[in-house]
């Protein structure tokens, strides 16, 4: 197997990044990367600690991403399943990103910094839904944000609702809990109930 091994190879391989690709990246939120985070419904967020790297999904109201100034960027913890993978690796290793994606836009913003937790009483009473404040504040410092070319979303065919799976046709988490643990977790019984479960604990 041919391994590449040195930046040089990299390049060699795939030349001179072009204007378009180094031009778009700012230091901080400009006006029209402000337009897309404020009507983003969904988020990744990566972050890095001793055990690894990580991606968790972020999705809620659009514009949850709150840009508190052009360098700042909010976003509250929601109710999950309180692996607190994120929130770990952040308190042991500021560096994070995010990569923000809009239904039926072929683009995606991705922005790096570094990130703290705030659990600040007034910043997460700003943060209520229904009544209902977050347990944490990831507070980011932007060192970069741009936007990705839409060839990966194009591919993907991702919006197309002609595309979409059956999701019958797919293991549900009952039947992954219950493969895992022998039975013991999981199973139909787990979810039926889920749906109402969410809806219970949504916020």
């Amino acid at each position: 197997m041919s391994v590449i091994e040195t930046i040089e190879q990299l390049e060699a391989i795939y030349g001179a990044t072009n204007d378009a690709s180094t031009v778009k990246v700012a230091d901080h939120v400009t006006p029209l990367y402000r337009i897309f985070i404020e009507k983003a419904p969904f988020a990744a967020l990566a972050t890095i600690g001793p055990e690894g790297i990580d991606c968790s999904p972020r999705g809620d109201l659009p514009g949850f991403v709150r840009i508190h100034d052009p360098r700042t960027l909010m976003l509250p913890d929601r109710r999950g399943n309180n692996r607190v993978d994120s929130l770990r690796n952040i308190v042991r290793d500021p560096r994070v990103s995010l990569m923000f994606l809009i239904p039926g836009s072929g683009n995606a913003v991705r922005a790096n910094g570094r990130a703290h937790l705030s659990v600040d009483p007034e910043l997460l009473a700003s943060f209520k839904v229904e009544g209902k404040a977050p347990r944490s504040v990831m507070v980011m410092i932007v060192d970069e944000i741009y936007f990705q070319c839409a060839r990966a979303i194009v591919r993907s065919d991702l919006w197309n609702p002609d595309k979409r799976i059956d999701p019958r046709t797919l293991p549900t988490p009952g039947q992954i809990l219950a493969e895992m643990s022998d039975n013991k977790v999981g199973g139909a019984e787990y979810d039926r109930i889920w749906p109402e479960r969410a809806a219970a604990t949504m916020w």
